[in-house]
């Protein structure tokens, strides 16, 4: 079975950096998309960037000039780069893998900016 294991988050200063790393365990073929949501507290879950496989990147535009994402295709990983953390930040963040049969999410990986 295929899952998405995350990891990175924690707490930071406003400010702050952080990385988050997702890898795939389990062999997966034809990855369309790989990405980033977050669900803010009484938010709904909304993209924050997404790497198609070939496409262009896309970033939300409250993270734009600040997140940065990555993926390794030979190690079917995708990282998050978040620098200049604000409170508003502040969510639970969940990789994405969207491949030809699969729509995969990770379990979720909390950030909390704050002083």
């Amino acid at each position: 079975q295929v899952q998405l294991v995350e990891s990175g988050g924690g707490l930071v200063q406003p400010g702050g950096s952080l990385r988050l790393s997702c890898a795939v365990s389990g062999n997966i073929f034809g990855i369309w998309t790989m990405g980033w949501y977050r669900q803010r507290p009484g938010k709904q879950r909304e993209l924050v960037a997404a790497m198609p496989t070939g496409g262009t990147t896309n970033y939300a535009d409250a993270v734009k000039g600040r997140f940065t994402i990555s993926r390794d295709n030979a190690k079917n990983t995708v990282n998050l780069q978040m620098n200049s953390l604000t409170p508003e930040d502040t969510a639970v963040y969940y990789c994405n893998i969207r491949t030809v049969a699969l729509d995969l999410w990770g379990q979720g990986t909390r950030v909390t900016v704050a002083s």
